[in-house]
């Protein structure tokens, strides 16, 4: 998984270790569980030696929680800039809901083990990184409860939506739809399940027909 920032030097190719190193735990996480995958084929696969990992993390737990963290924040980087290129291109928040819903789907397309990953675990409650796992997830929501209560400011939506449950749901229909849609129906195009959810929110948000 691409972090959303460079550095250089050191910081530079540390970064990249700790890349080869999201990507082997979320393969081989998503491949055979969490409790069934080691630190030494985390380090195989990522084609570094098993002190690599514990240099870069303290425990395979440790790393698991800074995947989540990780990959939750390039989902949150990616609907907060579709919201703001939106409003610089003068579009509705209804727009800028739709736009986010693209910018998620891209992501799961992009991301799918990791977004299977992180749907599973929102479901687990006996996980050391529970507690992180909760920040993160809010802080994605936050980004579309902004939007709505903007919309609601300006007049666009409706005083009596409940900010924090609608914007629950959209995420919520994003990753759903998104897994349904590879797992079941990968016949479809991206943008084919962007129309469908689009006219989805087009109806129940925003009244226009």
């Amino acid at each position: 998984m691409e972090s959303s920032s460079t550095t250089s030097g050191g910081s530079s190719r540390r970064e990249a270790t700790r890349q080869k190193l999201y990507e082997a735990a979320v393969t081989l996480i998503a491949e055979q569980g969490f409790s069934a995958t080691t630190v030494d084929e985390i380090a195989e696969r990522a084609g570094v030696a098993k002190g690599t990992v514990y240099y870069n993390f303290a425990s395979k737990s440790v790393l698991f929680e800074e995947l989540l963290r990780h990959g939750v924040g390039l989902l949150t980087a990616s609907l907060r800039e579709a919201a703001e290129r939106t409003a610089r291109e003068g579009g509705t928040k209804v727009d800028a809901l739709d736009a986010m819903i693209r910018a998620g789907l891209v992501f799961i397309d992009r991301y799918p083990a990791f977004t299977q990953l992180y749907v599973a675990e929102l479901w687990r409650t006996n996980r050391a990184w529970q507690s992180t796992l909760m920040v993160v997830r809010q802080e994605a929501v936050a980004v579309v409860e902004a939007v709505l209560r903007e919309g609601i400011e300006g007049g666009e939506f409706s005083d009596e939506i409940d900010v924090p449950l609608t914007a629950a749901a959209l995420v919520g229909m994003v990753l759903v739809a998104a897994l349904d849609w590879q797992a079941f129906q990968p016949e479809r195009s991206l943008d084919d399940v962007h129309s469908a959810l689009s006219r989805l929110l087009q109806g129940r948000v925003s009244g226009r027909h």
